[in-house]
């Protein structure tokens, strides 16, 4: 059997057993040599020195230290850096790139939670099931078998902010069913919108249009309060916002706002500020479902991630190429 390279789990010590489960860690040791004893917090810290020194294929995650030029230059032989999460904007610097270290992650992986979610809520909203769970719980009393009328999802209008991975696995969720799909993405074309089986529109059109609204575009300057009080207004009566992409691309104040009106609903799994405050109007407007970031990869899904990890660390022993690699010239772009 071939020597395997040297590997490190770069992360927080406690989330690795949990994405890396026995069955997993296995999988991951098959293509690598990597000791699940040693999880680096710190890489500066000593006791790594030896192992980094040697390491070609680092495993990151949640918590992982920032990948300086001092860090890389303690670990000569890396040539693979594999993140068992979404983004690597917190720990990833462009030194990594300048020395030819490929770059991977497990945001595919994790967008298909996030996707499950968004496409559970989209269906429950629909239905008007959270307003009128909270009706009920505030009446103690139920209007009976009668027919409601304005709820259902025969022919509802969504509209999707950011062709995204997540945004673009809603869409391909959302296919089955019986809902009318538009997309808005300023880096996306005709051609591009129409591989993806939706019409492509203006942001405003969008919130004109469409009934339930879901935001997946990423957090940058650029998209901060991408949904602030005139975007709101644009939306119809009874329409609902779902965000699961990231608190500060919508305006907290403004939706406050809108909710305490009773024009607008909202399902919340981000919020700004994140966590949310006890004393937050959110906690208890009625219009307002939120929940604690669990959208994500969580439980039993976090193995997936480590198998995403295990499968680029075959990928990368073996020649071929990475299966979900980072490219530092659209991170600008990406979650």
């Amino acid at each position: 059997m071939p020597e395997r390279p040297q590997a490190l789990f770069a992360m927080t010590a406690e989330n690795m057993p949990l994405v890396f489960p026995p069955e997993v860690l296995a999988r991951l040791r098959e293509s690598v040599d990597i000791d699940p004893a040693l999880v680096a917090e710190d890489l500066t810290d000593p006791v790594f020195a030896d192992v980094l020194a040697r390491t070609e294929i680092l495993v990151t995650g949640w918590g992982c230290p920032r990948l300086d030029a001092a860090v890389l230059d303690a670990a000569p032989k890396l040539r693979a850096v594999l993140h068992s999460a979404g983004s690597v904007k917190g720990f990833a610097t462009p030194e990594i790139w300048r020395r030819g270290i490929v770059v991977s992650s497990a945001a595919e992986a994790n967008a298909l939670p996030v996707a499950e979610y968004t496409l559970a809520v989209i269906l429950l909203a629909g239905k008007d099931v959270f307003v009128r769970r909270e009706r009920m719980r505030a009446e103690r009393s139920s209007p009976g078998w009668g027919v409601v009328p304005g709820i259902g999802n025969h022919g509802r209008r969504v509209g999707v902010i950011g062709a995204s991975r997540i945004g673009r696995k809603v869409i391909e969720l959302l296919r089955p069913f019986d809902l009318v799909v538009s997309l808005s993405d300023p880096y996306v074309d005709e051609a591009g919108a129409a591989e993806l089986g939706v019409p492509l529109v203006g942001l405003d059109d969008l919130l004109r249009t469409s009934e339930i609204v879901t935001v997946h575009a990423p957090e940058t300057p650029q998209t901060r309060h991408l949904i602030g009080r005139r975007e709101l207004a644009l939306m119809p009566d009874g329409g609902v916002l779902v965000n699961t992409a990231r608190g500060s691309l919508v305006d907290t104040e403004a939706l406050v706002d809108e909710l305490r009106t009773g024009r607008l609903s909202a399902v919340l799994d981000v919020t700004d500020p994140e966590p949310l405050p006890a004393d937050s109007p959110l906690h208890d407007l009625p219009g307002a479902f939120v929940t604690p970031h669990l959208a994500g990869s969580q439980g039993n899904e976090l193995a997936r991630l480590g198998l995403a990890v295990a499968e680029e660390a075959r990928r990368v022993v073996s020649g071929a190429g990475l299966a979900c690699p980072v490219d530092y010239a659209g991170l600008d772009r990406t979650a």
